[in-house]
């Protein structure tokens, strides 16, 4: 069903509204090509953007059509039998590559089996009289004159946007005829006279009729297609290559019209300085991710994000096309798969995390996730790449190290480190790439609300995934899985940091935090250490199998002794991930041990969780 939507002034309003010029007008004309000519399937009208709209050019009671108003533009367009046209896809793509600001509305005419002379002002009546009663009757939905009808709604349309080019696909009645292109030049000239338009303003994009290697009746009609430009200076052509036809040598498949819409698409909008599909991967207002990778040769592509697999579909350019559910809200990770290998994306960032390379895309929060955004005004600190030698390991290491905005300028201050870890199958990079630690820190310290400090970031020797060897004991293969970097943060890591930066070297200025695996580590290395760490956060712990009561030489166990060691605890997690947090949390406080607990509302174990984390967590050391 067709929703009518009001915009700008609707037809029957009468109302002097200016004309928005982000609402972008496309007047699109021809013969049965543009008419419509395939079966329109469910995949065509389902997921229009809204921001795609078209304007009904014929009155039908019974459709539910009413001339001179906009729909959202779910087909068919030129009239309620009609079929597939390339304008459908031409929208679609427009809406997809253009900014949210901007709409795009277009108003469709179009007789099957029409020559130009039917949308020459001059010929119509003539050739008209000429013709069989069901080009009569196709054309006396639009009064007998389709081109009045066109100027008509056109002139509606200025009231409400701005027309910025015109779509044109006709030439199978006029095959062969070498003084075509004069004719359209004609019509062309027309409408813009009539609407006080110029040229240079508003190009005539051209299809091509059907291909000889597709079979097409009409190909000799090509060459003089392809020429326009010599006789229309503003006029583009669209081509017709690798596009089938229904077996008539004359309409197209409905796979081609979604492809010549595209193609029509990527012609205006390189006109207008947009490159075309630069914008994916991309999410919609609805949370539903959108990827496209060009894979001629593929067979299958398969979109797998949040644990689903979504096949992606390919048009007759060799473009795979994917599109999700709706997310929720936060960072995913993704890829893609062709013909059963695994890929990263390559129009996505790439990211480190499941234990290698992977695409990702960002849910953006509203407002709210203004936290974890860089504010205009607020100072900027650095995140740089430390190259360091651990003696313990006999080789070289990287650490990500955070310094806040006046680290630069204040040349005298010392400062508190943190030490933070991410999870499993990540590295030294997830905090600042996917957690955007670093816009956290400079807000919440442009506030007032956290200590200036140092991050630092180390892999943690977890970026491969816990395999435990056969026949041993998982648990006891557990805590093995980086253990190793236990004997580097305290032998070399800190050391190298307390000598490259200003840092105050006591316990009291140093703390330790980490997500998932690293939420482990850091028990594992702050528990045995109370003589270097005077805080602890896990976010989302991986603490399974803790007794609180015995572990780490029973810490836990004279709760008045840890509570004077350690200055602030923290424990957080999501609310729907179930990772166990909750429960040891309150088995901690039942022992007398003072920890706060935090828990973020509707999210699972995802960077969203740990970004919230770190802003409740950060504002409350070295206080």
């Amino acid at each position: 069903m067709n929703l009518c939507l009001p915009m700008g002034t609707q037809a029957s309003n009468g109302g002097n509204v200016s004309p928005d010029p982000n609402f972008q007008i496309y007047l699109c004309f021809g013969q049965s090509n543009m008419e419509g000519n395939a079966a329109i399937e469910d995949i065509d009208r389902t997921g229009v953007n809204p921001r795609f709209v078209a304007m009904y050019a014929v009155d039908d009671e019974k459709a539910g059509w009413k001339k001179g108003q906009w729909h959202t533009a779910v087909p068919p367009q030129a009239r309620p039998d009609t079929g597939l046209t390339p304008v459908d896809y031409f929208g679609r793509k427009m809406v997809d590559n253009l900014p949210d600001s901007i709409k795009v509305g277009t108003i469709t005419v179009a007789v099957g089996g029409a020559s130009i002379d039917l949308f020459d002002k001059r010929t119509y009546k003539a050739y008209l009289k000429k013709q069989p009663d069901w080009m009569k009757n196709f054309a006396s939905q639009y009064n007998g004159n389709p081109y009045a009808r066109l100027i008509e709604l056109a002139k509606i349309a200025q009231k409400q946007g701005v027309i910025k080019g015109i779509l044109l696909h006709q030439g199978e009645t006029n095959n062969g005829d070498a003084n075509w292109p004069n004719r359209v030049k004609t019509v062309y000239n027309d409408i813009l006279k009539e609407l006080h338009l110029k040229a240079e303003d508003v190009p005539l994009l051209v299809g091509e009729t059907v291909q000889k290697d597709q079979g097409g009746s009409c190909w000799q009609h090509i060459a003089i297609v392809d020429d326009i430009a010599k006789t229309i200076p503003t006029a583009h052509v669209i081509s017709s290559k690798g596009c089938p036809q229904r077996g008539d040598g004359l309409h197209f498949i409905a796979e081609s019209y979604r492809t010549m819409g595209k193609r029509y698409a990527n012609m205006m909008l390189s006109l207008l300085g947009i490159i075309p599909d630069a914008n994916y991967p991309r999410v919609d207002k609805d949370h539903r991710a959108y990827v496209k990778l060009h894979a001629p040769e593929a067979k299958q592509v398969i979109f797998d994000i949040c644990g689903k697999k979504y096949p992606m579909k390919k048009d007759l350019d060799g473009d795979w096309y994917g599109v999700s559910d709706p997310l929720v809200v936060g960072f995913h990770y993704y890829f893609l798969n062709v013909d059963g290998v695994q890929v990263v994306d390559p129009a996505s960032e790439t990211y480190f995390g499941c234990c290698r390379e992977a695409s990702g895309l960002e849910v953006p929060e509203g407002a709210e996730g203004n936290y974890y955004r860089p504010q205009q005004g607020v100072a900027q600190g650095q995140v740089r790449s430390v190259s360091y030698y651990a003696a313990s390991q006999g080789k070289f290491r990287r650490a990500m190290v955070y310094t806040p905005a006046e680290y630069e300028t204040n040349l005298s201050k010392r400062y508190p480190v943190l030490y933070l870890q991410h999870g499993m199958g990540e590295d030294e990079t997830g905090w600042s790439h996917q957690g955007y630690m670093q816009h956290i820190m400079d807000n919440l310290i442009a506030e007032g609300k956290a200590e200036p400090m140092i991050v630092v970031m180390e892999s943690g020797d977890v970026k491969q995934p816990f395999v435990p060897r056969p026949g041993k004991d998982v648990d006891e293969e557990r805590k093995l899985y980086g253990a190793s970097f236990y004997d580097v943060i305290i032998k070399d890591l800190i050391p190298m940091v307390d000598k490259k930066f200003r840092t105050y070297t006591d316990r009291e200025h140093r703390a330790m935090a980490g997500l998932s695996w690293g939420g482990c580590q850091t028990f594992n290395t702050v528990l045995p250490n109370l003589d270097k760490f005077s805080a602890l956060g896990t976010f989302s712990g991986a603490l399974f199998g803790v007794d609180v009561k015995t572990c780490f030489n029973g810490v836990f166990a004279d709760a008045e002794k840890f509570n004077s060691q350690i200055n602030y605890m923290f424990m957080g997690c999501g609310s729907e991930e179930n990772f166990g947090t909750e429960k040891m949390a309150k088995e901690l406080k039942d022992l007398g041990i003072k920890l706060d607990v935090y828990v973020s509302p509707g999210t699972h174990h995802e960077w969203l969780t740990w970004r919230r984390c770190l802003k409740e967590f950060v504002p409350h050391l070295f206080k």
